[in-house]
């Protein structure tokens, strides 16, 4: 049985992280015509190429594992955002 790879990360590169993956997405969403129910996508892609590239380019499982990790906080965190602004502009 193989155990589980250990995967070390630092705090900084998910506060970094983050708010990258949304700023480049809502960039390429202004550039190109990216349909609503592929800006997921968009941003795992963003996820992943930041973490296997940046913050783990010699560990391949971590820089995998935590890429959807960085890019599913970026679209939580986008959708708790607009939601709350929606929420807060139509109180009467």
């Amino acid at each position: 049985m193989t155990e589980f790879p250990i995967i070390q990360t630092n705090i900084w590169d998910s506060i970094w992280a983050v708010p990258v993956v949304i700023i480049l997405t809502e960039i390429l969403k202004k550039i190109l015509p990216i349909r609503p129910q592929y800006v997921s996508t968009v941003a795992t892609i963003i996820g992943l190429v930041i973490s296997i590239f940046i913050s783990h380019p010699h560990n391949l499982p971590a820089g995998i594992f935590m890429g959807f990790f960085y890019s599913g906080a970026a679209v939580g965190l986008y959708a708790s955002l607009k939601t709350s602004l929606r929420a807060y502009r139509n109180r009467p």
